[in-house]
């Protein structure tokens, strides 16, 4: 009880009274009822599955009311006729172009600033939240994602709101499965389901949705997890469908079936969209850097880009926006070499000075606008150095949309699907996989991180994937260590060592200073092997301490921890503090062993499947 007090004090007794008052007010039957819900959700696949077509559901609506917050923002600031898109503008004012987007970055600007001074964490991504927390994310964080990426893209700036889409759909479920009490693994799974489901909304794609899951958020495809996400895509897909219709629906034109020479070139494609997309990541730190150097106050740093961007656009609008509409007016218009490396080096620059600036927002349907500008230079090219191979100018746009895009957002699948779900034909499919995975391939060879992965890395996360690794950084020695171990001083001696530690009453005892700093550890049997004559006391006791510069910490992880061991040939080892080396308490391997591989296993069921 005594150990109660301070919590209690700190946590507040007005509040412990609220809750309970909420609690009291709450009949026994409906508690009953939530928990045989909650149990049932769990246990049960029909529950899951129609938890997740409720997430998908929820997605969609995210989704259409998203959408259309930022096209009548377009309308209403830019004066483009509603059926048409900001980046498909024939030309925009000057003074609206420079307003809009100076405008949209001091509100962002200004918020950050409220944001930092309120001490506020940053948001955590469905990709960090599945990798690291399992599954566990904030929904206010999440909507206040979302409202800045319509804020941005709203006001022009150079980014999609597919990011903003996978946040709140993310966000939602996670707050629904938590609420749910669900497992970690199904939280992750019904994250996966609401990050995918507001893709396949965009998009009107449920396959491609549901391999974004797979590949970007939940880090593994299994049967176990294949039923809710295809359920939530399709339910998010068929919602926002039958209310406006795919924000970001992609068609094309019938496309010759492919040929062998075909694919090597379009494999070729893929190598060019790798080295474009790795180059384009590397840039993208310079710039946040140059951003940060130039401009220190948070307030002018977006006012600053919207600016450059507003100069940009002055040269052309498809610089503006995710770039959804000037995608559908450049697919059937011709164009020339010079034009088409302008536009690419411009609508590239404009996306990553928008970010690096301070506007939020995704590089998904850019990396696609700038995908389809990239095919069809490589085809102008192919045809000028072998006019006889005949490489439709189409497969090539259709192919470099998904090639730029695995290499920059990642998920070979989830772009060949997409190609697969815009145009119908298995062909056009096939070369889009095969340059997709020559694409990521050459991006995991040279570089090793996709864009959102490259991000979290300059956070100083390592992650490169939504694979569930938070649970083995939540297994640190300061959880598996022993407490209050046995210890004695070492510059007592041997004979006083055997009198304080009989054989059989410990194993290992841990050597401390007069300072209580750590000395290294003495075995039992050891002391105990040393002949003592009569009036011998042996000497310090320190000289039979072993390891005395080798410890464990209580932050490091159980993987860190057996390295350790392996490299000490130890069997026990003392964890001590950092930075004033004061003993915390033992660990041994074998423990430490049998509760990584416990993990292990446990993380692997809920990867296939398992209970």
């Amino acid at each position: 009880m005594a150990e109660q007090g301070p919590a209690l004090h700190k946590f507040g007794m007005s509040t412990l009274v609220k809750r309970r008052a909420r609690l009291i007010s709450v009949p026994r039957p409906a508690l009953i009822a939530l928990a045989v819900v909650r149990a049932r959700l769990r246990a049960s696949e029909f529950g899951m599955t129609a938890l997740a077509i409720g997430v998908g559901v929820s997605s969609g609506l995210c989704v259409v009311v998203m959408t259309t917050i930022a096209n009548t923002a377009h309308v209403r600031i830019f004066g483009i006729p509603f059926d048409v898109h900001l980046s498909a503008a024939q030309r925009i004012a000057p003074l609206v172009a420079f307003g809009a987007l100076m405008l949209g970055g001091l509100v962002l600007g200004a918020l950050d600033i409220w944001l930092a001074r309120r001490n506020a964490r940053p948001a955590v991504d469905p990709v960090e939240a599945n990798a690291l927390r399992g599954g566990r994310m904030s929904l206010r964080q999440s909507i206040l994602v979302a409202a800045q990426t319509v804020i941005s893209n709203g006001a022009g700036a150079s980014v999609g709101l597919e990011a903003g889409y996978a946040q709140i759909g993310a966000g939602v479920a996670s707050y629904l499965g938590v609420r749910s009490r669900l497992r970690r693994q199904d939280l992750r799974m019904l994250v996966g389901c609401g990050a995918g489901g507001a893709i396949a909304a965009a998009f009107g794609a449920p396959l491609t949705g549901a391999f974004y899951a797979f590949e970007l958020i939940i880090g593994a495809y299994s049967l176990a997890n294949a039923i809710p996400v295809f359920a939530a895509t399709l339910a998010a897909s068929l919602t926002t469908q039958a209310i406006v219709g795919a924000p970001y629906d992609i068609t094309a034109p019938a496309v010759a079936p492919l040929t062998f020479p075909d694919f090597g070139a379009l494999i070729g494609l893929g190598l060019v969209a790798a080295a474009v997309g790795v180059g384009a990541m590397r840039i993208a730190a310079l710039i946040e850097r140059a951003f940060r150097w130039a401009i220190p106050w948070r307030l002018v740093r977006p006012v600053v880009g919207g600016a450059m961007i507003g100069s940009m656009a002055l040269y052309t609008p498809q610089v503006l926006g995710a770039g959804h509409g000037a995608l559908g007016l450049d697919f059937y218009w011709p164009m020339t070499v010079a034009e088409l490396a302008i536009l690419i080096v411009l609508k590239l620059f404009a996306c990553l000075v928008s970010l690096a600036s301070g506007f939020r927002g995704g590089m998904f349907f850019a990396s696609l606008f700038v995908g389809s500008l990239l095919g069809k230079l490589y085809a102008i090219g192919v045809d000028f150095l072998a006019p006889s191979m005949g490489l439709e100018t189409t497969a090539c746009i259709l192919v470099g949309m998904g090639a730029l895009s695995a290499a920059i957002v990642g998920g070979p699948l989830t772009m060949t699907f997409l190609v697969l779900e815009s145009t119908g034909n298995l062909g056009v499919a096939g070369g889009a996989l095969a340059a997709s995975i020559a694409t990521t391939l050459a991006v995991r060879a040279t570089f090793g991180y996709s864009f959102t992965t490259w991000r979290l890395h300059l956070r100083g996360e390592t992650i490169r994937g939504g694979q569930d690794v938070g649970w083995l950084r939540d297994l640190t020695v300061g959880r598996m260590m022993v407490r209050s171990p046995p210890m004695f001083l070492a510059d007592h001696t041997v004979r006083a060592f055997r009198e304080a530690y009989p054989i059989g009453s410990a194993n290992v005892v841990v050597a401390i200073g007069d300072d209580g700093r750590y000395r290294g550890l003495i075995h039992v049997a050891e002391a105990y092997a040393q002949l003592l004559e009569n009036g011998d006391d042996g000497g310090p006791i320190a000289a039979l301490a072993g390891l005395p510069a080798t410890a464990l910490h209580p932050d490091d992880n159980v993987r860190k921890a057996l390295d350790v061991f392996g490299a000490s040939q130890a069997d026990t080892l003392a964890v001590i503090a950092r930075g004033t080396e004061q003993v915390l308490g033992t660990l041994g391997e074998a423990y430490a062993a049998r509760r990584y591989a416990q993990e292990t296993n446990l993380a692997m069921r809920g990867v296939l499947g398992g209970g």
